[in-house]
C-alpha cells in the first residue's frame, strides 16, 4: 500500500502547488505551478485508480515517480532553481509518465 500512500501525498502536494500558483505566484512561476499541479493531480488519481487492478501496480508506481520528477522540476523552477540546472528532469518525468500509460495499455489489452 506504499504506492497508495505516496499517491495520496502526491495529491496533497498538487493541491498546495495549485493554490500557490493561483494565489501567490505571478508570471511564468504561476504557470509552472499550475501545470505541475495539474499533471501531478491527474496522475495521483490515476495511480489510486489503477493500483488495485491486475497489472496496475507498476503503472501506478510509474505515475507517482513520473509526476514527482515532472511536476517537481516545474515547482523547483517556480521557486528559483535555474532551468539549466535541471533541464533533463522535466522530460525524464514525462517519459516515465508515458511509459506508465503504455504499460497500463498493454496490461489492459492483455486482460
Amino acid at each position: 500500500m506504499m504506492i497508495g500512500g505516496l499517491a495520496a501525498l502526491s495529491g496533497a502536494i498538487a493541491v498546495m502547488a495549485g493554490a500557490r500558483g493561483a494565489h501567490g505566484a505571478v508570471g511564468e512561476a504561476a504557470e509552472w505551478l499550475r501545470t505541475g499541479s495539474h499533471y501531478q493531480m491527474v496522475h495521483a488519481v490515476a495511480a489510486l485508480v489503477v493500483m488495485g487492478m491486475p497489472g496496475g501496480r507498476w503503472p501506478a508506481a510509474l505515475f507517482v515517480v513520473g509526476a514527482a520528477l515532472f511536476s517537481g522540476s516545474l515547482y523547483a523552477m517556480a521557486y528559483g532553481v535555474p532551468a539549466k540546472a535541471i533541464w533533463f528532469v522535466t522530460p525524464l518525468g514525462g517519459l516515465v509518465l508515458i511509459v506508465g500509460w503504455l504499460w497500463l495499455a498493454v496490461a489492459m489489452l492483455r486482460g
